[in-house]
């Protein structure tokens, strides 16, 4: 099979590794003649370079001991998972599933298996230090990147490449290309922030954030993000937060409303959604009034904006580890003198949130590879159970199904079903009695290729 033009770079960007590979093998040369080149004819991605053919798909069960159902929360023993390839073809209880005659089985019947994990706030590439070389950086990225897969988050949405311009995007394709090992991959590119126009004398640096000063200049941002391939547009409409001598609380506010609404309005009508970083104050009230698609951090949040983002069909992302780590009180007690603390503000507010009927929470850690190091993004899920007072079944939801929805992924992951990708992990024990479970992760399977087995003493054999 040949590539040819008719792969286009978005089609390429919707295929899977296993499909991309297949469908890029070289068994002829250019201009259809025979591979006349060194040994077995390769495969290749679409800009050239080999990548590593893929073989005919097999068949696969998993016998599962116990099963977490997603879309119900609850936890169903004794299952058979199928898949042929990249997808599930069948889930059930093992008296219902046959097992086909020469399939490969993996016996989890002693351990839990669930969907694979999704992480919808991560910065896989580290603010950029002085000197550091553009390939040094890429080289950061992908170790990232591989940490949070074998953790077990089969799926991410990248919030900006924290001064790396678009180089996720180019991250993302490359794992569709299957050049990478890596989660299934949503990019925000580079970020559109509100400030004034820097001066003529000084360079602008492409690869940092957008900035803008204007509603026209903000649309155009949008576009630029879009034309260069980003899934997200990632928006700032509030700054740092600061307490008042009586222990009020004061939140930066950048886009005025009709800036930041206009920008919204162009990703939507160019088909994208947003997602915005912001505190509270003002700047928060813009982002549900103008409709940002996911409300991200929101330490202030009150119970008047919960029901806002509810009837507004937003999301929110709180990303509570990352704001309750120890340096936030180190920054507080040395603006405050000890006196004022924001942990325990945003800790009631996502419990607020959580207990807000209909609210769509997220499972997003900000993991930027600084205070929150990759792989590490379970700690999200544990906070949110014990901080946040959520259930261990709606945080694993949280982290699972309704991150699929948000992100526009649900007819692909998220859930263990017929047709859908097989991203899987397992664990020993049960995370609804202990949700540390998810900490340790002891098998990752993304599209039905295994990508840590520490089980495999005791859990491959065949039919």
């Amino acid at each position: 099979m040949r590539y040819t033009s008719a792969l286009t770079a978005a089609t390429l960007g919707m295929l899977g590794a296993t499909a991309l590979a297949t469908a890029l093998c070289a068994q002829e040369g250019g201009a259809g003649k025979p591979w006349r080149g060194a040994g077995t004819p390769p495969c290749f991605a679409p800009e050239g370079g080999t990548i590593k053919c893929v073989p005919a798909p097999g068949t696969v069960a998993i016998r599962a001991g116990q099963l977490f159902d997603s879309k119900t929360g609850q936890m169903v023993s004794r299952q058979i998972v199928l898949m042929q390839g990249e997808r599930i073809t069948e889930v059930g209880p093992e008296a219902q599933v046959k097992i086909p005659a020469g399939a490969q089985v993996i016996d989890l019947s002693q351990a839990t298996v669930l969907p694979g994990m999704i992480d919808a706030h991560t910065h896989m590439f580290n603010n950029p230090k002085p000197g550091m070389s553009r390939e040094t950086a890429t080289l950061i990225g992908i170790h990232n990147m591989q940490a949070d897969l074998r953790a077990g988050f089969t799926s991410a949405r990248d919030m900006t490449s924290h001064g790396n311009g678009y180089a996720d995007v180019d991250m993302r394709n490359a794992i569709n290309e299957g050049r990478l090992d890596g989660p299934r991959f949503k990019v925000a590119g580079r970020g559109i922030v509100w400030g004034p126009a820097i001066s003529a004398n000084v360079p602008v640096n492409p690869l940092a954030s957008s900035r803008i000063a204007s509603a026209d200049e903000g649309r155009a941002a949008v576009r630029e993000h879009v034309e260069r391939g980003v899934d997200w547009i990632k928006l700032y409409p509030g700054g740092a937060y600061s307490f008042t001598p009586t222990g009020d609380v004061n939140y930066v506010t950048t886009y005025p409303l009709a800036v930041l609404q206009a920008i919204i309005d162009e990703t939507h009508r160019l088909g994208k959604k947003a997602g915005c970083h912001v505190f509270g104050g003002e700047g928060l009230a813009n982002t549900i009034a103008a409709g940002c698609d996911t409300v991200e951090h929101a330490f202030g949040l009150t119970q008047v904006q919960a029901d806002a983002i509810v009837s507004k069909k937003l999301a929110y992302d709180p990303t509570l580890q990352r704001y309750t780590e120890p340096y936030m009180d180190d920054n507080d007690n040395k603006n405050t003198g000890g006196k004022y603390r924001m942990i325990p503000i945003f800790e009631k507010a996502v419990t607020m949130a959580a207990a807000t009927k209909g609210m769509k929470i997220m499972v997003g850690s900000g993991v930027d590879g600084a205070t929150f190091p990759h792989g590490t993004q379970a700690l999200e899920i544990v906070a949110l159970v014990k901080q946040a007072h959520m259930t261990p079944a709606s945080a694993i939801q949280a982290a699972t199904i309704n991150n699929a929805e948000v992100m526009g992924m649900l007819d692909q992951v998220g859930s263990l079903e017929k047709g859908k990708f097989a991203d899987l992990i397992a664990v020993s024990g049960d995370p609804l009695a202990d949700i540390t479970e998810l900490r340790r992760v002891k098998l990752v399977m993304k599209g039905g290729k295994v990508i840590r087995n520490d089980l495999a003493s005791r859990t491959v054999g065949q039919r």
